[in-house]
C-alpha cells in the first residue's frame, strides 16, 4: 500500500522528564540537526508545564508540540485534571491517549479511552491512540485479539472522516523502556493487522489507508531505519531517545528517507 497516502510520524513522548528552563537549549541543539522531507511532521510531547515553553520555543521551526494526556472531561469539578480546551488554548496539536503506563498506573480503561479520543477531535487535536500487549498476551498468543480489542473501543461512535484524523501508535508493552524491541517483522505484523482490521472490521479501506500507524517501544538511532522501512509502520513514538537531540534526529532523517 502507497505510504504517500498519508503522513510519517516522529514523535517523542518525554514523560516526566526535563525542566522548562532547559526547552530552549534542547531546541538549539535539535533543530539544527533536524532534516525532514515533505510529508514528514516531528512532534513533542512534553508534561503539561512544559507545553507553553516549548510552544515558544518552537515557534518558526518544524517541531510541533503535543501533550501526553488529556481529560475525558469539558470542565468541572476534577482536580488535577487538564481538558481539551485547555490544551488547544495553549496551541497544543497533538495528543497522547492510551498509553500503556496510564492504562497501568492509572487503570483507564477502553471505555475512558474512548471519551478522551472524542475529546480531542473535538477540540482539532489530533489523538496518538496507543495500543499493545503485554509479553504475558504476546506468549499467550493473544496480541492480535488485544490490540483488536482496543481499536475496536477506542474507535466506538468515530465516523469514517473523523478516523482520518486519528494517529495509532502500536507499543508492545514488553518493549517500552526495556531495551527490548519488536523485530521489523513482529512489528509489522501487527500493525499490518491494525490496518487490515480498521479495512474490514469497522471501516474500509478509503479510511484505513489514510490513517498513520506508528511503532513504539525502543525504537532508537540504530533500529529506525529497518523499522520505518516497514509497509505499515508510518513512523515512530520515541520514549527515551527523544531525550537525546543528536538520537532523535536521526530516527527523524530515517523517517525523511522512508517518508
Amino acid at each position: 500500500m502507497d505510504k504517500k497516502h498519508r503522513k510519517t510520524i516522529i514523535a517523542g513522548n518525554w514523560k516526566m522528564n526535563q525542566l522548562a528552563s532547559g526547552v530552549p537549549a534542547f531546541l538549539d541543539e535539535l533543530v539544527p540537526a533536524l532534516r525532514c522531507g515533505a510529508g514528514e511532521e516531528v512532534v513533542l510531547c512534553v508534561p503539561f508545564p512544559l507545553i507553553p515553553a516549548m510552544k515558544a520555543a518552537a515557534g518558526g521551526t518544524v517541531v510541533r508540540v503535543g501533550a501526553q494526556d488529556v481529560s475525558a472531561h469539558d470542565k468541572g469539578a476534577y482536580t488535577g485534571e487538564v481538558s481539551a480546551a485547555m490544551l488547544q488554548d495553549l496551541g497544543t496539536e497533538y495528543c497522547i491517549i492510551g498509553h500503556s503506563e496510564r492504562r497501568a498506573y492509572h487503570a483507564e480503561s477502553d471505555e475512558l479511552v474512548n471519551a478522551k479520543l472524542k475529546a480531542l477531535l473535538g477540540a482539532g487535536i489530533t489523538p496518538i491512540l496507543c495500543v499493545g500487549e503485554s509479553l504475558e498476551q504476546r506468549d499467550a498468543g493473544e496480541t492480535l485479539h488485544v490490540v483488536s480489542s482496543q481499536v475496536k473501543a477506542a474507535f466506538e461512535g468515530i465516523r469514517p472522516e473523523q478516523a482520518k484524523a486519528v494517529v495509532i501508535a502500536y507499543e508492545p508493552i514488553w518493549a517500552i523502556g526495556t531495551g527490548r524491541t519488536a523485530t521489523a517483522e513482529q512489528a509489522q505484523e501487527v500493525c499490518g493487522f491494525i490496518r487490515e482490521y480498521l479495512a474490514e472490521k469497522i471501516y474500509d479501506w478509503e479510511t484505513s489507508k489514510a490513517v498513520s500507524i506508528l511503532y513504539g517501544g525502543s525504537m532508537n538511532a540504530k533500529n529506525a531505519a529497518e523499522l520505518l522501512g516497514q509497509l505499515d509502520i508510518d513512523g515512530g513514538l520515541i520514549g527515551g531517545a527523544s531525550l537525546k537531540p543528536a538520537d532523535f534526529a536521526v530516527i527523524v532523517k530515517a523517517g525523511n528517507e522512508d517518508a
